[in-house]
């Protein structure tokens, strides 16, 4: 078991351009961390530095007490799952797992012992004497974790490992990944381009987009006080309505303005939204978010003087069963809710929706930060 830490970590494939910038992040002993962010933007690569198959620019990379950079991957004592499980076509399940350690020479017994404890916590015993071709896809994924597992390593690194499966078979694979991380108690981190999985499967996520994190914190955190536009953006689905527009005060009220909306900010809320000189709210360019939860059917709710009505005109009904995601036009912003499946609207309809002021998010127009005490 170890800590790893990444102190100022820096990626270049040519000359004066960084894949990575400047990666800092200390990651605890047994925790499970989420590296998620969109295709390009540094995650792969930084646990790729990590295991020692990418050489480091600059920075220091430590697993446990011990600098790394210069430390073979074989040396490292990490197991690494990767998207394609590579399994040995012509090995049986227990051959594949137990190759590794026959490599480092371990003996005989120890090696049976370490490939049937990991076939027991993965429920893969019945499956030892099996060759690949003849397992499903999640089947062969729990032996590319169990080769892992027999390792007994410091730190497990997942790249991916779930992205050749159906939607279905994820849903399960990501539980049991997780319930495997209860009961080894090992330093796992995972990357992913889905933020669905890194919402369901992190202590902490490290939202990650053109080499630089963005935010690094928890999964309920990153979703309910987003850092900046993007990760407002990149985490949720549906994802987060946004509305560009400004600031501005009138008859001693503070009013969010654009696309049409005239949308009261609440008392409590103005305060805490100081203008860039510190003055108070003033008038500033400033993008409104709001969480298609965070939009509701009028009649679904209590009134509150938090609460602004909207009348808007319905695009599109996706019915999820559950719920539906209600595609409206409000003024002249378009925007998602998340209504009751009681409610039934074709496209043309016009609805009554309630957006709770006090749950809405502002960021500023030209940093894309989130404002202090912006959302509560």
């Amino acid at each position: 078991m170890a800590r790893v830490r990444l102190q100022h970590v820096v990626k270049h494939y040519t000359a004066n351009v960084p894949v990575v910038k400047d990666f800092h992040l200390d990651i605890e002993d047994q925790e499970f961390v989420v590296f998620v962010g969109p295709s390009g933007c540094g995650k792969t690569t930084t646990l790729r530095m990590i295991a020692g198959l990418e050489t480091v620019t600059a920075g220091d990379i430590f697993i446990g007490e011990k600098r790394v950079n210069d430390v073979p991957p074989k040396d490292r004592d990490i197991a690494m799952v990767f998207q394609n499980y590579a399994l040995y076509p012509h090995m049986t399940v227990y051959q594949n797992m137990a190759f590794g350690l026959k490599l480092r020479k371990l003996p005989k017994h120890e090696i049976d012992r370490r490939v049937h404890e990991a076939a027991q916590i993965l429920d893969i015993e019945h499956l030892l004497d099996r060759r690949p071709k003849a397992l499903s896809g999640g089947q062969r994924q729990r032996v590319a974790l169990g080769r892992a597992i027999v390792r007994e390593p410091q730190v497990f690194l997942m790249d991916e490992p779930l992205s050749n499966l159906d939607a279905k078979l994820r849903v399960q694979m990501r539980a049991e990944i997780r319930k495997l991380h209860q009961r080894i108690e090992t330093t796992m981190i995972y990357v992913t381009h889905d933020q669905v999985e890194a919402m369901t499967m992190g202590d902490r996520i490290v939202v990650m987009n053109d080499g630089v994190i963005q935010q690094c914190d928890t999964p309920a955190e990153v979703y309910h006080h987003p850092a900046n536009l993007f990760v407002a953006g990149f985490i949720g689905s549906p994802g987060m309505n946004f509305v560009r527009g400004e600031l501005r005060e009138e008859s001693g009220k503070l009013y969010f303005m654009g696309d049409g909306l005239k949308l009261m900010v609440p008392e409590r809320r103005r305060a805490s939204i100081a203008s860039p000189d510190g003055g108070g709210a003033g008038s500033r360019s400033v993008v409104l978010g709001v969480r298609p939860e965070d939009i509701q059917h009028a009649e679904a709710v209590k009134p509150t003087d938090a609460q602004a009505l909207l009348s808007a005109q319905v695009e599109v009904a996706e019915h999820m069963g559950s719920e539906i995601y209600l595609h409206v036009v409000v003024g002249h912003a378009a925007m998602v809710a998340r209504i009751n499946p009681r409610f039934h609207y074709v496209p043309g309809d016009r609805v009554e929706l309630v957006l709770d002021m006090h749950r809405v998010h502002l960021f500023d127009g030209e940093t894309g930060m989130a404002l202090p005490g912006a959302h509560t």
